[in-house]
């Protein structure tokens, strides 16, 4: 089921290996590995896809490409994955980075308030910054750690299910006979 449910949502790989953005990587975008679903390649995609929709840089989709090609998990869903954090969830996910930046670290004393440019990163870093990017870190790490898991349970889960759903229809249709 986490194999059919994921592939509706994710592009046709030749499309992607023709994106002027991505050629970047050449010909390591060959690897058969990057377009394989499965559930090893798509709990590495989670855990990468979600750490880098919580790094505050504008380039988490190349991050992400990079990672999936290292690591050689699916690189759609891993870069599918950090569009979590996009231009209408960035303020409210790292104001909570923040806040958990706070309540590890302490507080600041500077009030946070977020604006979607590198100029607003780039001045900050001296007054929230040290606590706003251990937020950042922390609550990217939980939620990697959470999404290799939770994609690992789920996808077990699911082919579990799917046998026993097999041997039950089996089981009926001998009954039948």
């Amino acid at each position: 089921m986490p194999r059919k449910f994921i592939k509706r949502f994710l592009p046709d790989h030749q499309k992607i290996k023709q994106n002027k953005a991505i050629n970047m990587f050449g010909t390591l975008l060959h690897d058969a590995n990057l377009w394989h679903l499965n559930r090893k390649s798509a709990r590495g995609a989670f855990a990468i896809g979600l750490f880098n929709a919580f790094i505050p840089v504008p380039f988490q989709m190349y991050l992400s490409a990079l990672f999936s090609i290292i690591f050689k998990v699916n690189l759609p869903l891993s870069v599918g994955l950090v569009w979590i954090s996009n231009p209408l969830t960035m303020p409210p996910l790292f104001y909570g980075c923040y806040k958990v930046g706070e309540w590890i670290l302490g507080p600041t004393g500077h009030n946070f308030a977020f604006q979607l440019s590198w100029d607003w990163l780039v001045a900050s870093l001296s007054t929230i910054g040290p606590t706003f990017l251990f937020g950042c870190l922390v609550v990217a790490s939980v939620c990697a750690i959470i999404g290799f898991f939770g994609i690992d349970i789920l996808w077990r889960y699911s082919v579990a299910r799917a046998w026993s759903d097999r041997k039950l229809k089996r089981l009926n249709k001998n009954k039948d006979n």
